[in-house]
């Protein structure tokens, strides 16, 4: 990268973490006056006090300011700050006065349409078999793929913020992991754009880690997930490297295989799959004795390896690769089966 690329970089971290951390004490007082409360209703919420929301604002504001600062707009950035728009407007509807579900993940598909519109779509996987060229182009079934990605990766985050500090700090680990691997492909674009994000994130975490002074609601959760997903596949993805689609799952690996378990788990015991329960990965540690820091920061660390793991397959060969992704899979399947999380909460009492 070029010297001026390396001071946008630091540039663009800085002042969207900066923007972040001096905006969101407005934006708790803007949470109380309008009634942006999340006030704990059962004992599935681990804070007893009521703590205001909206704080996802503040990310927001902190990244939308540094991509127009740091970054040459395309049609396709312009369209990924539309999208992101959409997401953080139902976000803000939903931290005010909740909606539906369908009404949340209509938005979220409308968002997807736009940036997919724009070219950002999963067009090629890797194929470790295909020893010509090692591609394989995905057409058409390239959009369900893209759109599926996206809504899902964007929920995934959402799913996991139950405690404090927590979305927020495995999104800035998953954002810098993603850095570093844009860094060696040089997407200089695409570098900007994860260390904004990564800002922004930091940024808000010194009010939202234990003890809350306020949370980001779906207003920051919906917001990460969607731009990390984009971003992912408008960088990761359309690399050669070998194995690129594991690379993002990776970097995101707590909340997406979180959210899997999830799904399975609930699928598996008859419930609804948007049904909540106490079967997360946070909840199972809390339940071995561990504090709210405690279990924050364990996650983190298990956030960090996959993030140290997406960056090693990068430079490796198919075969090293594949050996990567082998250990950390038995490594998770281990933790699954010790912690047992496909299990519903009511089964271990």
């Amino acid at each position: 990268m070029e010297l001026k690329s390396i001071m946008n970089v630091f540039l663009s971290f800085g002042v969207a973490f900066a923007v972040s951390y001096l905006l969101t004490p407005y934006v708790i007082r803007l949470a109380h006056k309008v009634g942006a409360i999340d006030v704990p209703k059962d004992d599935r919420r681990v804070h007893k006090k009521p703590v205001p929301r909206l704080g996802g604002i503040g990310i927001f504001v902190g990244f939308i300011v540094a991509s127009f600062m740091f970054v040459d707009m395309s049609p396709l950035h312009m369209s990924i700050i539309a999208g992101s728009f959409i997401i953080v407007g139902i976000g803000i509807i939903d931290d005010i006065k909740p909606v539906s579900p369908k009404v949340k993940f209509s938005a979220q598909i409308l968002a997807a349409f736009v940036v997919m519109y724009f070219g950002v779509r999963i067009e090629w996987l890797t194929n470790p078999f295909d020893k010509v060229d090692g591609m394989m182009y995905l057409g058409m079934f390239g959009i369900p793929l893209t759109l599926l990605w996206i809504v899902g990766a964007t929920n995934t985050i959402n799913l996991i913020d139950g405690l404090d500090g927590l979305a927020a700090g495995v999104s800035a680990i998953a954002a810098l992991a993603l850095t570093l691997v844009a860094v060696i492909n040089n997407q200089s674009t695409e570098v900007v754009l994860l260390v904004a994000l990564a800002g922004g994130a930091l940024g808000f975490l010194p009010y939202n880690f234990n003890p809350a002074k306020v949370f980001m609601g779906d207003t920051g959760s919906l917001f990460l997930g969607f731009i990390l997903a984009v971003i992912s596949i408008e960088g990761v993805m359309k690399s050669a490297t070998a194995l690129a689609v594991a690379i993002p799952i990776l970097a995101m690996g707590f909340p997406i295989f979180d959210t899997t378990f999830a799904i399975i788990r609930r699928a598996a015991n008859g419930k609804s799959i948007v049904e909540a329960d106490k079967g997360h990965l946070h909840h199972r540690l809390l339940s071995k004795g561990l504090s709210q820091k405690q279990t924050v920061l364990a996650l983190y660390g298990i956030s960090i390896m996959l993030g140290v793991s997406a960056v090693a397959i990068c430079e490796v060969s198919t075969m090293e690769a594949v050996g990567v992704l082998s250990v950390v899979m038995m490594a998770i399947y281990y933790g699954m089966i010790k912690l047992r999380l496909l299990s519903l909460d009511d089964e271990l009492e």
